[in-house]
């Protein structure tokens, strides 16, 4: 989950990371006053912001008011700008850092240059872009960095030395994916300023991040799709309101899967999900929310739900999928269940004394085309 530019430089400047002063602006002329001159930055979760006019400079306030209003509600690489911050010109020398997490290897990759901004791409393969990857550590993520800065000449080296140590502790404690800071601001005392920052997490340590909980939580707006799986426990994720077929499966790569299989024979999936057999503990609550988002979908006309059971008994997961379909009456949809795994007798068994409210199937491929069958699919 990559946090909001302003929440990202919030949420560090608490712990003392030097970001410049500034506000979050949703209406064209809040009650806050920005610096003259000031940059509104529109407040959406990618990067190449700047190339695509999401970032304005703004002489005076009246030129920021216009800023605001031009960028509001406009779409910069399919995301709405709902947001901008507003904050001061930063003065000094332009240079990058970059934390990333390799997930293959589980090692870090760490970037530095002198010269940074948004032609830093330009960098890429040249003796001006420094590179290494580093054991992934703390201690070994600061050695890396400081071995790097010997190639940056003085009185810069200094100043990344110190802020690439500042922010990589930062990176490992919000237990980030990518930290970077572009253009990370050198000013000539030394001193050093986040002047643009990306900041991904895991959505999965959440659980074990009470501040960054608490900024989904304040943010939901903001946040929709991770306050959803910090309040529920799972994820679900609306891919296409027009969407035909609801989905509740469970293992995130097999749930993928399924949206390419439905894809790929010309359907349109309403959601991705991702329940885990292993949490519903004897408890429909989850099964019961979802199927209650999927009935809300105004085109959904089929519902799929697959689970692959392993420690799970089958049998208990009937029992939860019949109490949440009855729990759910608004869902009009038929429904078609893919089982296998342990239990899977006791489940049919459980099934029939429910009268075969659902249809059951074993293999993947004729449960995909049972649950098309109502959209136009062939299904025998």
């Amino acid at each position: 989950m990559m946090l909001l530019e302003h929440d990202a430089k919030m949420l560090l400047a608490q712990d003392g990371v030097p970001v410049p002063d500034g506000f979050l602006a949703s209406t064209a002329a809040p009650a806050a006053v920005g610096a003259e001159p000031c940059m509104v930055k529109a407040q959406v979760p990618i990067g190449g912001r700047g190339k695509a006019g999401g970032i304005r400079r703004a002489e005076t306030i009246a030129e920021q008011h216009q800023a605001l209003a031009q960028l509001l509600g406009t779409t910069i690489k399919g995301h709405t700008v709902r947001a901008c911050r507003v904050e001061e010109i930063v003065q000094g020398t332009e240079c990058y850092l970059s934390f990333s997490l390799d997930p293959v290897r589980g090692r870090l990759h760490v970037l530095v240059s002198a010269q940074g901004g948004v032609d830093i791409e330009a960098h890429a393969g040249k003796s001006a872009l420094l590179a290494a990857d580093a054991a992934f550590t703390l201690g070994a993520a600061i050695d890396a960095t400081r071995q790097l800065a010997g190639g940056i000449a003085s009185p810069i080296r200094e100043t990344m030395i110190e802020a690439a140590e500042q922010l990589v502790a930062e990176f490992f404690k919000f237990e980030a994916t990518l930290l970077e800071v572009n253009p990370l601001f050198v000013r000539r005392d030394g001193s050093w300023v986040a002047g643009d920052m990306k900041f991904t997490v895991d959505d999965n340590a959440l659980v074990r991040q009470p501040r960054l909980s608490d900024l989904i939580n304040r943010r939901a707006d903001a946040y929709p799709e991770s306050a959803l799986k910090l309040a529920n426990g799972f994820d679900f994720v609306v891919i296409d309101p027009a969407g035909e077929i609801g989905l509740v499966t469970t293992g995130a790569g097999l749930s993928m899967q399924i949206l390419d299989e439905i894809a790929a024979r010309g359907h349109k999936p309403f959601n991705f999900c991702d329940i885990r057999t292993g949490q519903l503990r004897g408890d429909p609550t989850r099964l019961v929310r979802a199927l209650q988002w999927i009935a809300a979908g105004p085109s959904v006309r089929s519902v799929l739900i697959n689970f692959f059971a392993g420690i799970t008994n089958l049998g208990e997961i009937a029992h939860l999928l019949v109490a949440a379909w009855k729990a759910v009456p608004e869902l009009s949809a038929p429904v078609t269940v893919r089982l296998i795994g342990n239990g899977y007798h006791e489940a049919i068994a459980v099934f029939e004394a429910a009268g075969n409210p659902l249809r059951i199937e074993v293999d993947l491929d004729r449960a995909i085309a049972a649950a098309l069958a109502p959209l136009g699919g062939a299904y025998r």
